[in-house]
């Protein structure tokens, strides 16, 4: 199954016929405002229709486009003005700006669609042989700048390489419970064909409708549930990758002691030295059971030190996901704006003033997946402990909400953009031992930095976080943020008030010890800060990687390695 690029919006989030998450005329609008310290209406700032922007011309020549037509066939290569739009950047707020904005100068010269790993071969060393770059390119949800064209000074033609007809299941093996599929198929598409064989892959990301299995072993991504099921580097057993020196089959065994496992390489290697053509996976049957479930702490220290009690203990649950006072309110509040109280939710208020959960508690996630008998004994045995670290059980409901509505998140952005906000994310992840620390540091220089950018002194930013991934020895922090932009100043001037935002926020991850990408990847957006993390001799060695792959530097230039943020 294949997805309709002119179904989905070029400019933002998902379907492009889907009703705005937020109408134009939700309460949930001044009451953001207010939450903002806005005094005036918010402003209408609708997207640069596409008709009225302007793309660089594309600069494949006749001779150029034969041969690609020869590889990939005359109907997989694209010039038209949509194609090379919807594969100019990715999804990212600093993506969002320039497109927006109509901004298209890094719209590939072309966008080609490979069918099968053959073609991806031979395209990759015609590209090479003809020092053409190419981008990589499956869903396209990077949030860190992994998948934009033409970089800024780049010279050379550029071509987009979107593998999205590459999405058959190609085999299961069922005693080894691993299972092999193209790099290009989405998310649902691999759920369905894997579920009707009665397993799962159990990898969730939030982008989990709109991005590619290539997409997430590429980025070293995770899913919601990756307690259970693992992180993408966990999960890949080997892989196939499209390079300009050649077809690289990772090694496939359960276990190795023979020189360091070359998967790891794949993981996360965001197209830098090829494209996956295919990947193997392990795969778990279909849970018997599934149970979500809320609990409300007073603290979100208290709520943390649930969930490290949790996974230390080793018992198996699917996710723990404790959002601090800030995210808890928020979207509680979001959420009940223009619905009827009754009685019932007055009783339930009434309640946790009562038990002292009513001031700005912090609200928990859990859920658990396996066996009937499983699912009870760990429900059971997390009871235990959330009771004895503070928490307050408050049902199934929130659960069940979270659950239906997992992936309906960067549905809001679009029209927040809309009306003159800013929206963005960050993650990390860091020790228990230093989970707090970081998460104020990080917290406080989010907050800082918007008022920094801001004018008015009433003004202000929304900064809220989450705990998504635990660990025995720690855990994963996410940032969500919401702040007026600085519409008097142009794109250019927007564009500065998230950099001054981004570099303050990653300089405070590094300077406390958190990674600077616990799932998103580097891109470019995070390359400034990579070198810290890895050391000179760690950044040595992956260039020397990059180099012995792909000398002349074709494949996806500009990322991970590259000079960073700022085009």
């Amino acid at each position: 199954m294949t997805i309709d690029r002119t179904s989905l919006r070029w400019n933002g989030w998902g379907p492009a016929a889907q009703p705005d998450a937020l109408p134009k005329e939700s309460p949930a609008w001044q009451w953001i405002a207010d939450a903002l310290g806005i005094n005036t209406p918010l402003p209408e700032t609708p997207a640069t229709p596409l008709e009225k922007c302007t793309l660089p011309a594309s600069g494949l020549d006749g001779e150029t486009r034969l041969e690609l037509e020869r590889i990939v066939g005359a109907n997989q290569v694209h010039t038209g003005d949509y194609e090379r739009a919807f594969h100019a950047r990715g999804k990212s707020y600093h993506d969002l700006l320039h497109v927006r904005a109509g901004n298209l100068s890094n719209a590939p010269d072309a966008v080609v669609y490979p069918r099968s790993e053959d073609e991806t071969q031979r395209l990759v060393e015609f590209a090479a042989a003809r020092d053409i770059v190419l981008v990589p390119f499956g869903g396209g949800s990077s949030v860190v700048g992994g998948v934009t064209g033409r970089e800024q000074g780049e010279k050379r033609l550029c071509i987009t390489v979107d593998t999205t007809l590459m999405t058959s299941l190609l085999s299961i093996d069922e005693t080894a419970m691993t299972a092999t599929a193209q790099a290009g198929i989405y998310g649902p598409a691999l759920d369905k064909a894997l579920a009707s064989q009665g397993v799962r892959l159990g990898h969730y990301p939030q982008s989990f409708e709109y991005s590619t299995l290539g997409g997430w072993v590429a980025a070293r991504g995770a899913g919601q549930n990756s307690i259970r099921y693992g992180r993408a580097d966990k999960w890949l057993v080997s892989a196939h990758v499209a390079t300009p020196s050649g077809l690289w089959r990772t090694e496939a065994t359960p276990g190795s002691a023979a020189a360091p496992n070359l998967n790891q390489m794949v993981a996360g290697s965001e197209g830098t030295l090829g494209i996956i053509t295919e990947a193997t996976f392990k795969v778990h049957s279909l849970p018997e059971a599934e149970d979500y479930r809320g609990y409300l702490f007073r603290s979100f220290a208290e709520g943390a030190d649930a969930i490290r009690r949790i996974v230390q203990s080793e018992i198996p649950t699917a996710m723990l996901r404790l959002s601090d006072a800030d995210e808890t309110f928020f979207f509680r509040t979001l959420g009940g704006i223009g619905k009827e109280h009754g009685l019932k939710d007055n009783l339930a208020e009434a309640y946790l003033r009562l038990r002292g959960y009513a001031d700005r508690p912090c609200a928990l996630i859990v859920g658990f997946e396996g066996s009937a008998a499983n699912v009870s004994h760990a429900r059971d045995r997390v009871a235990r402990i959330m009771s004895a670290c503070g928490g307050l059980h408050v049902g199934r409901s929130p659960g069940t909400s979270w659950k239906a509505g997992r992936f309906h998140g960067p549905m809001v952005r679009d029209p927040m953009m809309d009306h003159g906000l800013g929206v963005d994310t960050l993650e990390t992840s860091t020790f228990w031992s230093n989970i707090q620390t970081l998460h104020s540091a990080v917290r406080e220089a989010i907050d800082t930095s918007i008022r920094e950018t801001l004018d008015d002194p009433s003004a202000r930013g929304i900064v809220m976080a989450h705990i998504s991934h635990a660990y025995p020895d720690g855990a994963s922090l996410y940032f969500t943020f919401v702040f007026p932009r600085r519409l008097d100043r142009g794109l250019e001037g927007e564009v500065a008030q998230w950099l001054t935002i981004k570099r303050a926020a990653s300089d405070a991850i590094a300077a406390h010890n958190g990674t600077i990408s616990h799932h998103h990847g580097v891109g470019t957006d995070h390359a400034p800060w990579l070198g810290q993390e890895k050391g000179p001799v760690g950044m040595q060695m992956l260039g020397a990687v990059k180099q012995s792959l792909d000398p002349k530097g074709v494949m996806n230039p500009g990322k991970v390695l590259g000079d960073g943020i700022g085009n």
